[in-house]
Parts: C-alpha cells; structure tokens; sequence
C-alpha cells in the first residue's frame, strides 16, 4: 500500500497524544489509590493488635481461672494473676486435683508465644498489675493483670493504641 507522508506523521502523532493522556489517567487512578492502601495497610495492623490483645487477654483470664480453683499455686497479692508474660509461655505446673480427685503434675502454658505488637514491631507490651492505677504507664512488677501497646500512634477510630 502507498501511504502519503502526512498520513503517516498524523498517525504517529495521534498515537503519541493518546500514550500521553493513557499515563496521565494511570497518573491519576495511582494516586487515588495510594491513600486506600495506606488506610488498608493500617487497618490490617490495628486487627492484628486487636487479636494479639485479646489473646494475651485470653491467657490471663485463663490463668487467672486456674489459680481461683486451686489448680496452681500462686504468691500472696498476686491476686492470683500471672507474674509475667514469659510465665504464661513457659507454662506453671498443676498443683490441684483433677476432677476425678487424682493429683496432677502436668505443666500447662496458656500461650505459645507473646505475640509482637504489630504497631511497634516488638514483642514488649506495657503491663498493669491489679493493685496500679487504671491510667498507670508504669508497672509495679507484682503481677499481670492486662496489657497494652507501648504505641503513642492513633487509630483510625482517633483513639491511642495504648488506650485499647
């Protein structure tokens, strides 16, 4: 086929503004999502902290229950909660009988592991014993009665880490 010489640079030139106006909208779709991914980046870490929480929570209340039927030996004013974290990990031996009245030796852990708070990136949580204050930052080291994220970051709710 015979093509003129305007024909082809009119070709050439059109196919040019259309590759500039396709990356351009690629431009502008990127950057609309940019902000969705971050948010949803954010959103996947506050669940893992709210799961990593309530399983150390879990734990607690776990151990706690032991200790309030006498299946493990606990200090005085501990109030029967666990002495640390790592205590819930090694796991404490059974001290009680069974319900069948036989006596147990068996060590039971409440958790696997102390997760690692998905906002700091460190396996540390701040803790709280029964007799702190509700808003202590500081812990009297007697025993663990909840756990909190050492984060000074905000969730997307607007609320501190630390506060969950």
């Amino acid at each position: 086929m015979f093509y003129s010489r305007r024909t082809l640079q009119t070709a050439a030139g059109m196919t040019l503004i259309e590759l500039i106006l396709a990356t351009g909208i690629l431009m502008v779709l990127a950057t609309a999502a940019l902000p969705i991914a971050r948010v949803t980046i954010q959103r996947d870490r506050e669940n893992e902290l709210h799961r990593a929480l309530r399983e150390m929570r879990d734990a607690i209340d776990h151990y706690k229950d032991a200790a309030d039927r006498g299946l493990i030996r606990v200090e005085q004013g501990t109030e029967g909660y666990p002495p640390d974290l790592d205590t819930l990990v090694k796991g404490v031996q059974l001290s009680g009988n069974t319900p069948g009245g036989t006596p147990t030796g068996e060590t039971v852990r409440f958790l696997r592991k102390i997760p690692i708070d998905p906002m700091t990136g460190k396996e540390e949580w701040g803790k709280r014993a029964v007799q702190d204050d509700p808003d202590s930052t500081s812990w009297n080291g007697k025993n663990v009665f909840d756990v909190y994220s050492l984060s000074q970051g905000t969730g997307l709710d607007g609320t501190k880490y630390a506060d969950w």
